[in-house]
């Protein structure tokens, strides 16, 4: 119990004691305050000289206990440059502490300097000048003197720091978390430890970018000889996102800075590796990650400057290390390499080099290897060589290829290049690119982002010699169609590495089927963004960097009802203009040769022009191929027979395959052969003089007539048709019919005695022929599909009646004079059943 009681007061008391010294410390920091601050600022004016402006002071024995604060809240520390307004620090907060005891002397000295939440802007302009300083050089503080700077520490918290050369063109953004630094100040040297974490937004050198957004954890010591005007950089260490480098070695700073340094790396990765080379080189690979023993040391030696560079060579490797995607699962396992990088012997882009050499590894199982050199980064010249059995898809998911989505299959891979890229891109014809090897492909199929429809299949040689490719037994499947191709595919190279280059293509293409419904199709054929049309719509470019020369051999073809058996021929494409001297199949039951261009240089407006020769095609089949035309006014149902005929168009269309009839023209000398008209509306109307049995079922042996096309108006010139119709064996047609179905024809029919109209016959007069004792009736056809009617022709009975009555004025003439009439031969027609109508 005695033991509890001394406990208890010995707690009392010194409660009571630390109270009374808080207490007694608090008096006298509010006491001294005022004069405290005085002096705060007297000294700080004898030591800065330039404009400060702050919103409040105070003093603070909390805010940095047990030490006791001048604080200054809302700080702006202008720049030391003449006239600028331009600030050269801002913070939130600053505080100098000093001790307790201090007060209780009376004497001041600053030893702690904290900065929160600000930021620091430093320059180097282009004449040398520098904005940062700010601190007059004869700071000298006597023993008298009752408030002095002796600063032992300083720390930032949350201050971003800015550093602008602009002489040696470089920029610096970090942001300092939490940064401590001890000092140890003589007047020989300034001794200085420092730690912390930090995020080095860029580090700009040049037009190189390093050390992008990376974290980077500091503890170093360092030694700043006044005298030699150099820094002594003990063995450091630097943790850049994991990786640890130690630097150590001088800088001088005596006229020029000089630099000695030593780098070498310590648990580094492909991260830390690829932070130290310029972002433009690296930017593609900073996803990806690697595992394993990857070293890596260095060497920076020489002048700094605005015309000077030190040399900086580093070698590094790899030891059974792994390298993959944190997004995909493949990865490159057992790498094994040696590589380095320098700025050679100028300390430039231009003599900057970075090789990696006896590349190895595994990939999904299967080995590969290679090399690499890279020399001269203005001007580059590159030496690439690659060897191994590839597996597609697990490349595609390591390379995460943006344009290609997915893939299989294999690529046994035996390829080398070199060149210069600047020349190459300049004169990619001249073979300014040094390719060799060749890659064979195994059942690779691809998944584009493009283009949904998959390419499968695909296997075949491409053989690389120098900016050219051949190709033996290239073949796949896009799609239901598949494809052999055989030749050259020529600036190849070009073509695949460098925009707006054209490829040209020579070769035999074989297919067994190929689909134009799913070739051109709109919405298997365009990305998922680009998608407007319909599943009926298509979509039809030439590419203008795209040319070939074919020689094509198809099985079969197909679009919408159109199918096509055994295509044959020469295929030309230059300029977005394809063109064709003999193409040559089979469809609809007959032959088709066809020659002509096809001109798409114009997105919106495909001009396809062509001669063809169509050979026995069945009539009713050909309707039906070509959907009746777009019209339901004469229909396959109502054909029969076989065509041939001779055509030479110009066709226009939009690059959906939509058709501008409006432009169509067309020549068309057509001959049918045993033919039928079948329930023909028109013809059911002549019912009145033809029996309707006979005209349910009209045939002829031939029709042969020439038409034209233009405006969109089928121009029909008169023609005779012999049928089978027994009352009108003979018929005589001409007129128009438009794209609208709007018909305007003219029909003449002979009538015999056994079937005349009667006289109240709609139809009005029948011209009659007093010597033959045969009649003509002349009729017009007028209106559309769905309302249109026959009438009697009263200008052509007129005309006819004006003919004869000057025939019949000459013969009188004739007689008076005493001339024999001309005996009339008289034409017997006999119509048999199953004879057919004749086009004369």
């Amino acid at each position: 119990m005695v033991r509890k009681g001394v406990v208890k007061k010995v707690l009392f008391y010194s409660v009571i004691g630390v109270v009374a010294v808080m207490s007694i410390a608090l008096a006298l920091v509010y006491t001294y305050q005022d004069k405290i601050i005085a002096l705060f600022v007297t000294e700080a004016n004898k030591h800065i000289k330039t404009k400060v402006e702050v919103e409040q002071i105070s003093l603070s024995l909390f805010d940095k206990f047990p030490h006791v604060a001048v604080s200054l809240d809302q700080v702006n520390v202008h720049e030391g440059l003449p006239e600028s307004e331009e600030s050269l620090a801002r913070a939130d907060k600053l505080y100098f502490t000093f001790s307790l005891l201090d007060v209780l002397r009376g004497k001041y000295s600053v030893k702690q300097f904290y900065m929160e939440k600000g930021e620091v802007y430093v320059k180097v302009l282009p004449d040398g000048s520098v904005n940062y300083q700010v601190i007059n050089s004869d700071t000298t503080s006597s023993e008298e003197e009752d408030f002095s700077f002796d600063l032992e520490k300083i720390s930032l918290s949350e201050v971003a720091v800015h550093y602008i050369d602009q002489q040696l063109q470089q920029t610096y953004a970090v942001d300092a978390h939490e940064l401590e630094a001890a000092l140890a100040i003589s007047p020989e040297t300034i001794d200085i430890e420092a730690s912390g974490n930090t995020t080095i937004h860029t580090i700009k050198v040049g037009t190189g970018e390093y050390f992008k957004g990376k974290k980077v954890d500091i503890a170093t010591a360092l030694q700043i000889n006044r005298a030699e005007e150099a820094v002594l950089l003990q063995p450091s260490v630097v943790l850049i996102e994991g990786a640890a480098y130690e630097v150590g070695g001088t800088v001088s700073y005596a006229g020029t800075t000089t630099l000695d340094l030593n780098l070498e790396g310590k648990n580094t990765n492909i991260q830390s590796l690829l932070s130290l080379l310029p972002q433009d080189i690296t930017q593609e690979f900073r996803q990806y990650r690697s595992e394993g023993d990857i070293y890596f040391n260095g060497t920076v030696k020489g002048s700094m400057s605005a015309k000077e560079t030190p040399l900086i060579s580093f070698s590094f490797g790899a030891r059974d290390a792994s390298f993959y995607h944190p997004d995909v699962k493949q990865r490159v396992e057992k790498i094994n390499l040696t590589g380095s990088f320098t700025n050679g012997e100028k300390q430039n882009a231009s003599t900057s080099a970075l090789e990696l050499k006896s590349l190895s590894g595994v990939l999904n199982g299967r080995p590969f290897k290679g090399n690499l050199a890279y020399r001269n980064f203005d001007n580059p010249n590159i030496a690439l060589d690659v060897q191994g059995m590839l597996d597609v898809g697990y490349v595609l998911g390591l390379a995460k290829i943006e344009q290609v989505r997915s893939g299989s299959g294999l690529a046994d891979v035996r390829i080398a290049f070199a060149g210069n890229l600047n020349e190459f891109k300049a004169r990619p014809g001249n073979s300014t690119l040094n390719t060799t090897g060749d890659i064979t492909l195994h059942n690779v199929s691809l998944n584009m982002q493009d283009l949904p429809m998959p390419v499968t299949n695909l296997s075949g040689n491409l053989m690389f010699k120098r900016n050219d490719v051949a190709v033996s037994d290239f073949k796949g499947k896009l799609g239901e169609s598949d494809f052999v191709v055989n030749g050259m595919f020529k600036n190849m190279m070009a073509w695949l590495l460098l925009e707006r280059q054209r490829l040209l293509v020579e070769a035999d293409f074989k297919s067994n089927y190929l689909n134009f419904n799913q070739l051109l199709s709109e919405e298997l054929n365009t990305a998922e963004a680009d998608r407007t049309g319909s599943s009926d719509s298509y979509k039809f470019a030439i590419s203008p960097n795209i040319a070939f020369d074919l020689s094509a051999s198809i099985d079969r073809l197909r679009f919408r009802r159109f199918r096509g058996k055994n295509v044959q021929g020469e295929v030309k494409l230059r300029n977005q203009v394809l063109s064709t001297p003999n193409i040559s199949f089979r469809a609809v039951g007959g032959d088709f040769a066809v020659r002509g261009t096809l001109d798409a240089r114009t997105r919106d407006h495909i001009k396809v022009s062509t001669a063809t020769k169509l050979n026995n095609m069945s009539v009713d089949s050909l309707f039906y191929v070509f959907e009746n035309f777009h019209q339901d006014f004469i229909e396959e149902r109502h054909l029969r027979g076989q065509l041939t005929a001779s055509i030479v168009s110009d066709v226009f269309f939009d690059s959906q395959l939509n058709p501008k009839t409006n432009l169509l023209q067309a020549e068309i000398d057509a001959t049918v052969r045993n033919g039928q008209l079948i329930n023909f509306a028109p013809m059911q109307k002549m019912s009145a003089f033809v029996k309707r049995s006979e005209l349910a079922n009209m045939r002829f042996a031939e029709l042969h007539n020439s038409f034209w096309i233009q405006q969109r108006t089928i121009y029909i010139p008169e023609m005779d048709i012999r049928s089978n119709v027994s009352a009108a064996p003979v018929v005589s047609i001409s007129g128009t019919h438009t794209f609208d179905q709007l018909m305007d024809y003219k029909i003449k029919l002979p009538l015999f005695g056994s079937r005349r109209p009667d006289k109240d016959a709609v139809f009005g007069v029948v011209a009659e022929d007093p010597d033959a004792g045969n009649s003509s009736l002349f009729l017009t056809l007028k209106g559309n599909e769905d309302d249109f009617k026959i009438a009697y022709d009263d200008e052509r009975v007129r005309q006819k009646v004006k003919a004869d009555l000057k025939d019949e004025g000459q013969e009188l003439k004739d007689l008076l004079r005493g001339k024999k009439p001309k005996s009339k031969e008289e034409k017997k027609v006999e119509l048999q059943e199953g004879e057919y109508f004749d086009f004369n």
